[in-house]
This record gives C-alpha cells, structure tokens and sequence, in this order.
C-alpha cells in the first residue's frame, strides 16, 4: 500500500509544528489510521505507533537506549538458547493488540513470544495479530507518564503477561505482571522471568555496568 499524498502532508505538517524530542500524536486524514498505513510508513526515519485510529509519532531512539535494548535481547538470547521456549524480537516490531475501526499497534523495544504463539510462516508479514508475552520498553525522557501507562493498559488489555519499564536516569526498572502486581526494581534487584521465563534472573547491576 502507497500512503496518500494528502496523508503524507499531514504527517509533515503535524511534525514541523511539534518540536522533535517530543511525541506527536497525528489524528487521521478524515479517517482513522490503519495498520496498512503504518505498514506504508516504513521505509520513515522516525518510530511510529498505532492508538485507537490516531498516529503516535517518536523521534529514533538514542544509542543510550539501544545499548540497553542490546544488553538484554543479549540476556534473553542466551537464556533462549539452553531453554526453547520461544523467541526474542527487537528492532521495534510491531504487534496489533486491537482490531476494529480503532486499530492498536503497538511496537516495544523488546519482546519475547512463547513458541505457541508464534504465528506459522504463512501468516508472518505486516503486524502480527498477537499480545507478545514479555515486552520491555525503554522509557525517553520524552515519553510523558500518561504515555508509559497508556502503553501499559493496552498490553496488560492485550494479554501480555510481563512488562519491564527501563527508566535509565535513574537506573531503575518498574514491572507489571497484572494492574494490581507492580515491582519498582533497584540496582540491587534482579529481573525475574517467574512464569513468562522460568529460570530467568538478570541483575540491574549487570544491565545498568
């Protein structure tokens, strides 16, 4: 799919009217926002995501940021290879988490997808259907709180089971298991991957070296 000229226009004047290191979000050209004009939108620079019809637009991640995503696809990686449980995903995959008029996609900094949740080759291209199991964002300082726990609401909504909020600033991780089970994580604390991963255990001190 070709994005229209008319919804490329409003994209660029949305983005020249909002300074860069803050989210932008893009209401649709008289329409919502489909996850086929995302798939239109990949070949852009910037890092886009799909809430309810409108487009969330971020700047690229800072090599900070895609240090820490490394250190921890690393991680699990490792762990994945004496464990085949599923498969890790970086590189801001996107997952629709909605269906309907008012499509959510949402794309993590990391994932990890149990294997039988792993849609057959077939059916691999655009967005998978699917509520990754684990996902792990590494939060911008331009990302505002309501943001963070917008994006929570529709994982926890979606069915995933584990979320890691990697806050750099303050070297510290806050995780989800459900609305109600939520741990701050300090740099004396561990990354446990209880039912998602058993067996998993990966210190703050070790990602935040």
């Amino acid at each position: 799919m070709v994005l229209s000229a008319s919804a490329r226009t409003l994209i660029y004047q949305a983005k020249a009217a909002t300074p860069l290191a803050e989210p932008i979000r893009i209401p649709g050209p008289g329409r919502p926002w489909t996850a086929d004009d995302l798939l239109a939108l990949a070949d852009a620079e910037e890092h886009y995501e799909l809430v309810g019809g409108d487009l969330m637009v971020m700047s690229p991640a800072s090599p900070s940021q895609g240090r820490y995503a490394a250190r921890l696809v690393g991680a699990l990686a490792s762990y994945l290879e004496e464990h085949d449980l599923g498969e890790v995903y970086t590189a801001e995959p996107g997952f629709e988490l909605r269906a309907g008029p008012e499509q959510i996609v949402r794309a993590p900094d990391v994932a990890f997808l149990c294997q039988d949740k792993i849609p057959p080759p077939e059916r691999q291209t655009g967005f998978w259907p699917v509520a990754p199991d684990l996902v792990i964002e590494i939060i911008s300082p331009s990302e505002t709180s309501q943001m963070v726990q917008e994006k929570v609401q529709d994982y926890l909504v979606a069915g995933t089971r584990l979320i890691w909020l990697v806050y750099l600033n303050t070297q510290t991780v806050v995780e989800y298991r459900s609305f109600t089970q939520i741990r701050h994580l300090m740099l004396d604390d561990k990354l446990e991957g209880g039912e998602v991963l058993p067996g998993f255990s990966y210190p703050l001190s070790q990602l935040f070296r």
